[in-house]
C-alpha cells in the first residue's frame, strides 16, 4: 500500500485527523466547511493546545486538475505543517513507537479498516524498455590498394582502408626502416633503400596492376606529396583542419621533412557539367596548397596509380569519419 493510495482512501487524510483527535478526545467532531476545517485539538500532545487543518488545492504540472490535500499547522509552530501521515508519524512517535513509514501506513491502514488495491485479474504486462533507433548504417568508404615491398612489385596483395593505412601507420611494422632511412644523407642511396624496404599503397583507387589502364575502381583520393618542410608535423595538423578540403589521412613521409596528404576529391564539375579529370584536380589542389599554405607540390601527384610509400608515424592523422571500428584514437591533438 502506498501513501497516495492510503491518502486517496480517507478523503485526502482527513479521515486520519479525524482519528487520532478522536483517540485523544473521543467526543470531538471536525466539522469540514470549505477548504477548512477550523480549530482542533492537537492529539499529539494532547494539552489542549489547538491546531488548524485545511484542504490545500495543489496544482499538479500537465494536468487540468487540481489535487487536494489536508493538511496541520500549529500556531504556535510546535511542529512544522504537513500532512495526515506527517501528523500520525509525530503521534506514534510522541508515544514511544518509532515507525517506518512503510510500518506506519500499514497502521493506519488496519485502524481505519482500509484493505490493500486490487491486484488486477489480469496481470498487467511490464514495460518494456524502450528501444534506441540504431545509428543509420554507413556506406563502406571506398578502398585502395596495398602492395608490398619492394616498389618493382607492381601486382597488390589486398585492398585497404583508410583506417587500415592508419593502423599500419602508427604501429611499429615500419619503424626500424623509417628510422635508418632518417639517418642515409646521400639523397640517391635514401631513395633506393626506401624504394626496397617500404610497402605502399595507391590512394587514388583498387588496380590489378599498378598502371593507368589497370584500374578497377577509382577511390576518390589523391595523395599530395610535400617534401623539404621545415615544420612537418605543424603542417600536418594544419591539414587536419582544413575547412575547403576533406583530408583522410596525413603522416609525415618516410624522410621525415615531408608530408603526404591524402585528400578526398570534391563531388563537383566544371560549368559545363563536365567532370574534372585526375591531372585537373591535382592542378586544383596545387595551386591551393601554394597560395594557402605557401608550399609546392610534387607534380607527380597527378598520375591516379601514383605510389605512396608507409613509413613508420605515431602522429599520423586519420579523419574520424572513416573510422569502420573502435580504435584507440585521440582527434584533440589535431585540434586548433
Amino acid at each position: 500500500m502506498t501513501r497516495e493510495y492510503l491518502l486517496s482512501r480517507t478523503n485526502n487524510g482527513i479521515d486520519i485527523f479525524q482519528h487520532l483527535i478522536r483517540k485523544e478526545f473521543p467526543d470531538h467532531i471536525m466539522h469540514v466547511s470549505g477548504s477548512s476545517c477550523g480549530e482542533c485539538p492537537d492529539p499529539v500532545w494532547a494539552d489542549g493546545s489547538i491546531i488548524q487543518i485545511t484542504i490545500d488545492r495543489i496544482p499538479v504540472p500537465g494536468q487540468r486538475l487540481p489535487i487536494y490535500k489536508a493538511r496541520y499547522h500549529y500556531p504556535d509552530e510546535q511542529l512544522f505543517d504537513g500532512d495526515a501521515i506527517a501528523l500520525a508519524a509525530a503521534y506514534y512517535n510522541q508515544r514511544g513507537e518509532r515507525l517506518t513509514e512503510e510500518q506506519l501506513i500499514t497502521r493506519l491502514a488496519e485502524e481505519l479498516y482500509i484493505k490493500e488495491p486490487r491486484k488486477p485479474f489480469f496481470p498487467e504486462e511490464e514495460p518494456q524498455e524502450e528501444q534506441k533507433p540504431s545509428a543509420p548504417a554507413l556506406p563502406p568508404c571506398p578502398k585502395m590498394s596495398f602492395f608490398r615491398r619492394p616498389i618493382k612489385n607492381t601486382k597488390p596483395c589486398r585492398e585497404a582502408s583508410p583506417q587500415d593505412i592508419y593502423k599500419y601507420l602508427v604501429s611499429d611494422y615500419a619503424k626500424a626502416h623509417t628510422e635508418h632511412i632518417r639517418t642515409i644523407a646521400d639523397n640517391r642511396e635514401r631513395s633506393r633503400y626506401k624504394a626496397a624496404n617500404l610497402d605502399y599503397i595507391t590512394p587514388g583507387g583498387t588496380f590489378r596492376s599498378r598502371k593507368e589502364n589497370e584500374l578497377i575502381q577509382a577511390s576518390g583520393y589523391m595523395v599530395i606529396d610535400f617534401d623539404h618542410i621545415p615544420n612537418a608535423k605543424g603542417l600536418v595538423k594544419r591539414l587536419a583542419n582544413d575547412t575547403n578540403f576533406e583530408t583522410i589521412l596525413a603522416f609525415r613521409s618516410p624522410s621525415g621533412d615531408g608530408v603526404k596528404w591524402i585528400v578526398a576529391l570534391p563531388n563537383t564539375t566544371k560549368p559545363d557539367g563536365t567532370p574534372f579529370t585526375y591531372g585537373e584536380f591535382f592542378t586544383i589542389l596545387s595551386n591551393y596548397s601554394k597560395k594557402i599554405y605557401g608550399i609546392e607540390a610534387d607534380p607527380s601527384g597527378k598520375d591516379i596509380c601514383r605510389a605512396c610509400f608507409l613509413p613508420h608515424d605515431p602522429d599520423a592523422f586519420l579523419n574520424p569519419l572513416y573510422i569502420e571500428n573502435d580504435i584507440e584514437y585521440d582527434i584533440t591533438k589535431f585540434l586548433p
